[in-house]
């Protein structure tokens, strides 16, 4: 595999109803077999409920709290040294804490059953923003992996 070489990262466009981004990323990550109409449904949904909910009249601002609240620092990465692979503990970049906070959103909602899926969703942000929920407990035990490997902190690079 050739090195140096990157891809270009495209210029993301925000939601058509908000213009918010990250909005557009957990559509995008919600969205199944191509049926981004039905995602925004479900997404603006759960947006507009949970924000009723936690009393916040802003749905921007109650989406970014939710999603700044499962944001990680750190995270582990494996990194081969001598022929041991060690949990190295790495600072996690703002793109990817954004990618992994919307990731843990959706995969904690679509590991629960037992109501429509926008429900699911408006309760794991609910959630989020007030610092409970599964992807809040991913964020916590992925800090926690990297705070106990932190004296292979010196095999970063």
């Amino acid at each position: 595999m050739s090195r140096g070489h990157r891809a270009k990262r495209k210029i993301q466009i925000g939601d058509k109803k908000y213009g918010n981004v990250v909005i557009s990323r957990l559509i995008n990550k919600v969205m199944q077999d191509g049926k981004k109409s039905t995602a925004e449904e479900l997404v603006y949904s759960a947006l507009e409920n949970g924000a009723k909910r936690v009393k916040e009249e802003d749905v921007n601002a109650f989406f970014n709290k939710a999603i700044d609240n499962i944001r990680p620092a750190l995270e582990i990465k494996a990194r081969r040294v001598g022929g041991a692979n060690y949990s190295v503990p790495m600072p996690v970049s703002p793109r990817r804490q954004e990618t992994l906070a919307v990731r843990w959103v959706v995969d904690s909602a679509r590991k629960k059953s037992g109501k429509n899926f926008d429900v699911i969703l408006m309760d794991e942000l609910a959630a989020a923003f007030i610092g409970e929920g599964d992807a809040m407990k991913k964020k916590m035990d992925t800090e926690r992996m990297a705070e106990a490997n932190k004296a292979f902190a010196h095999f970063r690079w």
